[in-house]
């Protein structure tokens, strides 16, 4: 899932803009976009602005369709779980609240509050981490118990970490030393320390996991090589060059659904698109073919025979891959996120940027090269759609809470009896009983009803923990 978070480091795929930076961009008198996040399987796009926050469906180049539009406050953070109805919102008001709604019944279902402001959200269909500056909470995201507290984790004021979308393989990265690249592997599902990755000498600026959760790239504050390594084993896979002439810094990075393509942005003009061996051998750092036989082939054939001989230092520069296609855009300086999609079977590049725009490019799997623009989006201006729901507003923020506060509920009304309470319920509620068994849907795997095009009986975790009880 990419997203971009205050426009600052990448929270693999969240961004949002201060006042300060919106101040030097090219389009600011028409640019009001606080943030941007891609779902999971790249499938639709949140943008918010000052006033709310829009779902759009990424289902075609020709037009960029909304889903949703929320208009009634300002929000930050909003991470939609996949194709469902699900969405994690934290505000600007109460950066310390973690509202889980159904964006469809307008309903919040839970709310959460922790002791520092909310940095990142990330979700799959198994888990929900919520990313504080020096700690982390991993939620079991059907009921969102509080499973696991990772404490005292180093400084992360970006909110820099990663989940794998696949819950056969749910791990989680972060950041794992505050002024050298570690990486921290942690096992979300059983709740254990995976292992630790020395991926660079400099700090971590990226992370990204591969669709199944076996890979994980990594990019550092030089940005100029990114790095892809085994999750089970920590073995470097591949290293991949961004550019020689100049360091840059990249935004974030981002696998294709069939994790055979890594794309990767920066504050420069181009968008890097890397293609990476099918089966790597884990032993040694592999470096990219090139498309067809040539020179470039022979010269690597070459490289790999005189590694011996080579001073390490030449080596490792000389056998790293090179990209194997290329966006250039004229948003040079601007901050932005890439995402591989696939859409009408054809995978695409999209970029949305700070400028206020959604960028579409074609790219060419055979022969790779510079890729070509098909369509732009301008994602800045809100028009209200025919039928916007909004999601009620939660509680205050408790500020004395050490932990993660449990969802909050209303004590029941001993008066009014449970039917009556049922029949004179609001339109938008729903009973224990709907969020039990909408959300035991919603977090199947694959879901339930996956015929459908978009599931509309997906909810978001319980409320009451005594919808649990059979």
């Amino acid at each position: 899932m990419q997203s971009y978070n205050y426009w600052s480091a990448p929270i693999s795929g969240l961004m949002n803009i201060t006042s300060a930076t919106l101040s030097n961009a090219t389009h600011q008198h028409e640019n009001d976009l606080i943030f941007a996040s891609f779902n999971q399987d790249t499938t639709s796009l949140a943008v918010g602005n000052s006033s709310g926050y829009k779902l759009y469906s990424l289902s075609s180049c020709d037009s960029l369709e909304p889903i949703y539009e929320n208009d009634s406050e300002e929000v930050y953070i909003a991470e939609r779980l996949f194709s469902s109805s699900l969405v994690a919102i934290v505000s600007r008001e109460t950066p310390r609240r973690l509202r889980v709604c159904h964006f469809k019944k307008g309903t919040e279902i839970c709310n959460y509050s922790y002791n520092s402001k909310i940095l990142s959200v990330k979700m799959n269909r198994s888990r929900l981490v919520v990313c504080l500056e020096e700690s982390l909470f991993v939620h079991n995201i059907r009921d969102m118990k509080v499973l696991h507290t990772i404490r005292d984790t180093p400084p992360n004021p970006s909110g820099l970490c990663a989940l794998s979308t696949n819950s056969d393989n749910c791990f989680l990265a972060y950041p794992g030393h505050s002024s050298v690249g570690e990486l921290q592997i942690f096992d979300a599902m059983n709740l254990s320390s995976k292992t630790m990755i020395p991926a660079h000498t400099s700090n971590l600026v990226a992370i990204a996991f591969s669709p199944s959760g076996t890979r994980v790239a990594t990019a550092s504050d030089k940005g100029t090589v990114i790095r892809v390594f085994n999750v089970n084993s920590g073995t470097k896979l591949y290293e991949l060059r961004r550019g020689l002439k100049r360091t840059a810094h990249i935004y974030s990075l981002s696998f294709s659904p069939c994790g055979r393509f890594l794309a990767c942005s920066s504050n420069t003009e181009t968008v890097h698109i890397f293609r990476l061996e099918e089966q790597p051998r884990e032993s040694e750092v592999i470096s990219q073919s090139p498309p067809n036989d040539s020179w470039g082939s022979y010269f690597n054939n070459m490289v790999s025979a005189s590694a011996s001989y080579l001073p390490t230092q030449v080596t490792d520069t000389l056998l790293q891959g090179r990209a194997f296609a290329t966006i250039r855009h004229n948003q040079s300086g601007l901050k932005n996120i890439c995402a591989l999609a696939l859409i009408k079977k054809s995978l695409r590049l999209l970029i949305t940027s700070q400028d206020g725009y959604l960028y579409m490019y074609g790219l060419n799997l055979e022969d790779g090269g510079e890729g070509t623009l098909i369509k732009q989006f301008q994602l800045s201006e809100f028009r209200p759609l025919p039928t916007s729901g909004t999601s009620p507003d939660g509680t205050s923020d408790d500020a004395s809470m050490d932990e993660a506060s449990p969802p909050k509920t209303n004590p029941p009304d001993d008066d009014v009896s449970y039917a009556d309470r049922v029949k004179n319920r609001h339109p938008h509620e729903m009973t224990d009983s709907e969020k039990f068994h909408e959300m035991e849907k919603a977090t199947a795997s694959p879901p339930r009803e996956c015929f459908l095009l978009d599931d509309d009986g997906e909810f978001p975790p319980m409320q009451d923990k005594r919808a649990a009880r059979p």
